[in-house]
C-alpha cells in the first residue's frame, strides 16, 4: 500500500488489466442510494391518496445493453404493491420528460406487470432491453395503487422526483406534477457489464459523500466527479460508482440513520459486481460526542479506538468477499458550529487520520485531508473549498476530491 496525497498518483498500475474480464451476462450496480426509514408521518409530496405515478430520474454511472430495477420495501411495515413500472431515457438534463422511442415497460417474475414486495425486502425486476451509456439519465416510473404508509427513502437525493395522480407510466412528460428531492422505494439500477473492465466501486460515507452543499440536478458530488472521470477513459467505462453516503451517518452508532457497520452488508457488500469500496466516515462520530454529554478524555479515547476497530471490521468483511478497501482521511472542520470543532476534536481527527495513513490496514489511502485543508490553518477547510459551514465542501471542493481519487489504486487486484 502506498499513500495518495494532494491528488498525486503514486501507484504505477496499469489501468484496465488488474480486474479480470467478465462476460456480458454479469450484472453490476450502475446507480444506487442508501435508504433510510422515513419519519412516521412522512408521505409523498402533495399528500396524495389513491393511485399515483412516481417518476424518479437517476444518472447511471456505467452503461450496458440491458438494465434491471431493484425496488425496495426495506423499511416498510406492510407489503408494498407496485402495479406497473416503466423506464426510459430522459429527454433533457433536467425535468420529467422522456426521450421519444425509449419508453419500456418493466416486468417482474417472468413477465408480470406488477409485484408485491414484502416488508424488509428488495425485489429485482426482469431485465429490460434498453441500451444505455455511462452518465445517461434514466427516468424510472412506478405506479402505486396507494402511497405506502412507511416510505423507504433517501432524504437528500439532490435530484428532482415527480409525483402525479393516476396511471401516467407512459406519459412523455408530467407537467404540473408535485416535486420533491428524495428517493422512494427504489434501491438501485443494475446494468449488464458489457465492458471488459466491468465492476462497481462503492463510496461508503456520510453527508460529505452524500453531497451536502452540492446543487440539485447538476451531479457535482465527489463520487459524481469520479464517475465522470471513469467514463472519460475508454479503458474504465465499464466501472460504475455507487454512492452509499447518508447525511449524518456515523460508523459506530445510529444517528438519523442506521450506523455504517449495520448497513455494510446491504449497501456495500451485496451490491452487484462490487470490486472496491472507498471508506470516508467518522467525522460525525468525533464531532457528535459533544451532543452526548460532557466530553471527557476517556470518551474521546473511546471514540478514536472505536473508529479504528470499526475500520478494521469493514476491511475484514470486505476482504472476505475479495473486495478492495481504500481508506480516506477525514476532512478538517475547524470553526464549524454544527458540533464540537475545538482543538481536542481536531486532535482526535488527526489521531484517526494518522492511523489511516500509516497502519497499512487499507489496501490504499486517499488523503482527502491534505487535498482540502487550508495550508495556513490546517484544522480548517481551504476557503475556496468551503460551502459556508466550515464542514461540507463547496462544488469546487467536491471537484478537487473527485479528481484526487487514484483510479489505478481502485482497480488494482487484491
Amino acid at each position: 500500500m502506498r499513500r495518495i496525497g494532494s491528488g498525486l498518483l503514486v501507484l504505477a498500475l496499469c489501468l484496465g488489466t488488474a480486474w479480470p474480464a467478465v462476460s456480458a451476462s454479469r450484472w453490476i450496480g450502475s446507480w444506487t442510494t442508501a435508504s433510510v426509514p422515513s419519519e412516521a408521518a412522512a408521505t409523498l409530496p402533495g399528500s396524495p391518496s389513491g393511485e399515483v405515478t412516481l417518476r424518479q430520474v437517476v444518472r447511471l454511472t456505467a452503461g450496458g445493453p440491458r438494465l434491471r430495477l431493484r425496488v425496495s420495501n426495506q423499511f416498510g411495515t406492510a407489503p408494498l404493491r407496485i402495479d406497473g413500472a416503466h423506464v426510459a431515457l430522459s429527454a433533457a438534463l433536467a425535468g420529467s420528460a422522456v426521450a421519444a422511442g425509449t419508453d419500456r415497460a418493466v416486468t417482474f417474475d417472468g413477465g408480470q406487470a406488477g409485484v408485491t414486495v414484502p416488508p424488509g425486502a428488495t425485489w429485482l425486476s426482469d431485465p429490460v432491453d434498453l441500451p444505455t451509456q455511462g452518465l445517461a439519465r434514466v427516468a424510472v416510473s412506478l405506479r402505486l395503487p396507494q402511497p405506502p404508509d412507511r416510505i423507504t427513502a433517501h432524504r437528500a437525493a439532490r435530484t428532482t422526483a415527480y409525483v402525479a395522480a393516476g396511471d401516467q407510466l407512459a406519459a412523455p412528460d408530467l407537467p404540473g406534477a408535485a416535486t420533491w428531492l428524495q428517493w422512494a422505494q427504489l434501491a438501485g439500477v443494475d446494468v449488464e457489464g458489457a465492458e471488459k473492465s466491468a465492476g462497481a466501486i462503492v463510496t461508503l460515507g456520510d453527508s460529505i459523500t452524500d453531497g451536502t452543499g452540492a446543487g440539485v440536478d447538476v451531479y457535482e458530488r465527489w463520487p459524481d466527479v469520479l464517475a465522470a472521470r471513469l467514463q472519460a477513459d475508454p479503458r474504465t467505462r465499464g466501472v460504475s460508482v455507487l454512492n452509499a453516503g447518508i447525511g449524518g451517518n456515523r460508523l459506530l452508532t445510529d444517528n438519523t440513520s442506521p450506523n455504517a457497520l449495520s448497513r455494510l452488508e446491504r449497501d456495500v457488500l451485496a451490491q452487484p459486481g462490487v470490486r472496491a469500496v472507498i471508506v470516508l466516515i467518522g467525522i460525525n462520530d468525533i464531532g457528535g460526542l459533544s451532543r452526548e454529554g460532557p466530553v471527557t478524555a476517556e470518551k474521546r479515547a473511546a471514540v478514536v479506538a472505536g473508529l479504528i476497530a470499526g475500520y478494521r471490521q469493514v476491511i475484514a468483511r470486505a476482504h472476505e468477499r475479495g473486495i478492495r478497501v481504500v481508506g480516506a482521511t477525514i476532512l478538517p472542520c475547524g470553526g464549524t458550529k454544527v458540533y464540537r470543532s475545538d482543538a481536542d476534536a481536531d486532535a482526535d481527527r488527526q489521531a484517526v487520520n494518522a492511523w489511516i495513513r500509516t497502519s497499512g490496514a487499507f489496501d490504499a489511502v486517499i488523503d482527502f485531508d491534505a487535498v482540502t485543508r487550508d495550508p495556513a490553518h490546517p484544522e480548517r477547510l481551504l476557503p475556496a473549498y468551503d460551502s459556508g459551514d466550515q464542514l461540507h465542501p463547496s462544488a469546487a471542493g467536491y471537484k478537487a476530491m473527485g479528481e484526487a481519487v487514484p483510479i489505478a489504486a481502485l482497480l488494482a487486484a487484491r
